[in-house]
């Protein structure tokens, strides 16, 4: 894995924002699968602010990893984040915007999702593979939505899986370890204090880390970077970059 480390929060998003940018040149097509949360929140803001006008990104097609069952005009919704930090301020054609329909019928969609998965994607021994998986990490150490109380979740025979909060009992569709592990790259957003234990653990592999989800995360083509801050680094015996 490669280890990135950088100032804050605001220095993980630039700097990311420049990695998948020199990512997508050269490429006709881009499939991307998405995270939510607050890191990826301010990568949004990034390329729409330095790289609207920079990128094409009609070759650029967007999915995502996980998705909240809410209605996509809910403040939970992982994809009315993206549409208000980054779609409202890019030229993406609709057709290339592939969200995970939180307003539906759980166990439905995670079936039409997986579907589309592999009617758009290339196929690596039947699983679709994504060009770049961007994922976040709890400070549960749950990926996606495949959390440690599920994570036989990870190895499901469906591509996508119904998934619960721990705590809320919220319903989420996430796509499954086999579709994470089988992407072209594979990068993690992580950033603030309150994740440093788990990703001392999942780094440095202490015994015990394998409970978490996120040290699952293995791509089969070893391209796996870590976008962390100074504060999610702080126990690892690592410069910054």
């Amino acid at each position: 894995m490669d280890l990135k480390i950088y100032k804050d929060k605001q220095e993980v998003a630039e700097q990311f924002s420049n990695y998948l940018v020199d990512q997508l040149k050269d490429k006709e097509t881009f499939h991307v699968a998405l995270s939510g949360g607050s890191t990826p929140k301010i990568v949004f803001d990034v390329l729409a602010d330095n790289f609207a006008g920079k990128v094409d990104w009609s070759k650029v097609h967007f999915y995502w990893g996980d998705e909240r069952c809410v209605p996509p005009s809910d403040d939970e919704s992982n994809y009315k984040m993206t549409v208000e930090h980054l779609f409202s301020k890019i030229d993406v054609p609709e057709e290339n915007i592939h969200r995970i329909l939180g307003e539906k019928d759980p166990a439905n969609e995670a079936m039409r999702y997986a579907n589309l998965l592999e009617i758009n994607l290339d196929r690596i021994e039947g699983v679709p593979q994504f060009d770049l998986v961007i994922l976040g990490m709890g400070d549960d150490g749950h990926t996606a939505s495949i959390f440690p109380h599920e994570i036989d979740l990870w190895d499901a025979k469906d591509h996508c899986v119904v998934a619960t909060h721990p705590d809320s009992g919220q319903k989420r569709v996430s796509i499954n370890g086999k579709v994470i592990n089988t992407a072209k790259e594979v990068v993690f957003l992580v950033t603030g204090a309150s994740k440093a234990e788990k990703v001392e653990a999942i780094v440095d592999k202490t015994e015990g880390s394998d409970a978490y989800p996120a040290s699952l995360v293995n791509p089969d083509s070893g391209n796996l970077v870590w976008f962390l801050d100074e504060e999610a680094a702080a126990k690892l015996n690592q410069n910054p970059s």
